[in-house]
């Protein structure tokens, strides 16, 4: 298996890309996915596998920036990767690349070069950036055909062929092809939009080596860092000085709350980077008064922690109360027994008894002012929001 780089991705594919398949990032217009097939480049040259980069749309040089931006440095790899310059020979110039098609107005020699490239390159990962260049490039008839001999060279050399496509009004015959036919497993990447997009995500269209995930996963791209899963809003909630602000402040890459005499009386907002994911996390206030953003921000949300203080069974209904304001949206949710350092704390079995929550309800002890807890915490709702 050739693993993607991209968060969950590879779960939902079963462990990866078996060599000598191939995979297609499929791609709404509008929505930056060409970063996919850098990402997937990149991943496996970190894991030492060889990797060749079909660039047509950008100068090898620009492209190489492009990859340092999202943090991705090419250059530590030696003769593990290469680049297949076709785009020099559109605009007239030189190139030093180890790989040239000199002549792009020749269909012919256009698969020549990559045919070699890939016989050179068995065993690692074929990227091509742009597909829909190469179909522009020789007509989508002939495109079709050299994708289809590609892909036998692919699975004759032990190589993984991935491809990033930006879905143009090709012809409906191309389109449910390239969809539907050519390729052992295609990714969705589209945009959520009304009027601008507003949200972006990706998930399996087709796959035919393991059973198809109906799971589609929002994400971010993050530069430096790439694809970022990412989950737009989680909420924080719990009695009054059950640990919340603390909660947000350890779990966040930066944070900010608003607060008087040391009491939150607005919200707590936190920003979250770990394993491959992101959030947005808002902290509510504890207090009674403030139960209405408690309804409104739960409307919203994808997911909800529940702080409670594990030495103080006495604010255990009031927890429950906040729990069930966010429950009738069927949210899933983790319940952190913070304070368990403090002599007198309850166990986490104590706490999911005495809440009289599901059975199965995850309580994960924590000490949020060490950080103790707190990204297991996370990391066991991410299983569960994006359904791990």
């Amino acid at each position: 298996m050739i693993e993607t780089g991209i968060p969950r991705l590879d779960d939902f594919l079963g462990g990866g890309i078996p060599t000598g398949k191939t995979l297609l990032y499929y791609i709404e217009p509008g929505v930056e996915g060409d970063v996919f097939g850098m990402q997937t480049l990149y991943h496996n040259l970190e894991k030492g596998y060889r990797g060749l980069f079909i660039t047509s749309t950008t100068a090898p040089e620009i492209l190489r920036e492009s990859f340092k931006e999202l943090g991705f440095d090419m250059s530590r790899f030696g003769d593990n990767f290469a680049i297949v310059d076709a785009y020099s020979g559109i605009i007239g110039s030189t190139s030093d690349e180890r790989y040239v098609i000199e002549d792009p107005s020749n269909p012919s020699h256009i698969d020549e070069v990559i045919s070699a490239a890939i016989e050179e390159f068995s065993g690692g990962t074929i990227t091509f950036g742009s597909l829909s260049t190469i179909i522009d490039m020789v007509g989508e008839e002939k495109a079709l055909e050299y994708i289809i001999k590609w892909n036998k060279y692919a699975l004759i050399y032990d190589t993984v062929g991935i491809y990033n496509f930006t879905a143009w009004p090709y012809s409906p015959e191309t389109l449910e092809k390239i969809k539907n036919e050519i390729f052992n497993a295609v990714i969705k990447v589209g945009g959520i939009s009304k009027r601008v997009v507003y949200g972006q995500y990706y998930g399996i269209l087709r796959v035919d080596w393991t059973e198809k995930v109906e799971k589609a996963i929002l994400f971010k791209l993050v530069r430096p860092g790439g694809i970022k899963a990412f989950i737009p809003k989680i909420l924080v909630t719990g009695p009054f000085n059950a640990g919340k602000s603390t909660f947000v402040h350890a779990l966040s890459t930066r944070a900010v709350s608003v607060d008087r005499l040391g009491t939150t009386v607005a919200l707590d907002h936190g920003y979250v980077e770990h394993k491959g994911f992101s959030a947005d996390i808002f902290g509510t206030p504890g207090q009674e008064r403030f139960d209405p953003i408690i309804k409104l921000l739960g409307g919203e949300a994808l997911g909800v922690f529940l702080i409670v203080d594990s030495t103080r069974p006495e604010d255990f209904p009031r927890a429950v109360k906040m729990l069930e304001m966010t429950s009738r949206f069927g949210l899933p949710y983790v319940i952190v027994a913070n304070k368990q350092d403090i002599k007198g704390a309850l166990s986490p079995e104590e706490i999911g008894k005495m809440l009289n929550v599901h059975e199965e309800a995850p309580v994960v002890p924590a000490v949020t002012t060490r950080k103790e807890g707190v990204f297991e915490a996370f990391e066991i709702l991410i299983d569960m929001v994006t359904g791990g």
